[in-house]
């Protein structure tokens, strides 16, 4: 009796993302969420970051991101990108910290802009530790 839990290759769920496709998919991605814990509460924000060397950088303004970031500086920054046939997603684990001196004037010349039309004027900078990430078929059973 063949086991319901075994798949054909072809079927299988996910794969796995090579570290250099994960950092691939973070340079196209300009809008993911950060995650941050506050209060003992994990929040989930949306914000765009763009990757500079081996790092992320958001722009944002005074509140509860920078004060969860001053209270535990461990984050996590998630992408996705969907196709048609495929998905995938991406997480990079790190450290963030308030970006200031000439650290703040080299981020400025950097191509991010807030999306949203306010005044963000706080660089951070999300030291990145760890990436991981998952590519899958779309199953559209529904067709």
């Amino acid at each position: 009796m063949d086991d319901i839990w075994e798949q054909d290759e072809r079927e299988q769920p996910a794969t796995v993302l090579s570290e250099e496709e994960c950092w691939q998919l973070l340079r196209r991605a300009r809008f993911g969420r950060l995650g941050y814990l506050l209060a003992g509460a994990v929040n989930i924000v949306p914000i765009n970051a763009i990757v500079d060397g081996d790092r992320l950088v958001f722009r944002t303004a005074e509140g509860s991101k920078l004060l969860g970031i001053h209270m535990s500086d461990d984050v996590v920054f998630e992408v996705d990108e969907t196709g048609p046939d495929e998905a995938a997603s991406v997480v990079a684990r790190g450290r963030a910290r308030v970006l200031s001196g000439p650290e703040e004037e080299q981020a400025e010349d950097l191509p991010l802009r807030p999306l949203a039309p306010s005044w963000k004027g706080t660089f951070v900078q999300i030291e990145v530790t760890e990436v991981t990430g998952r590519r899958f078929q779309i199953r559209r059973e529904w067709d």
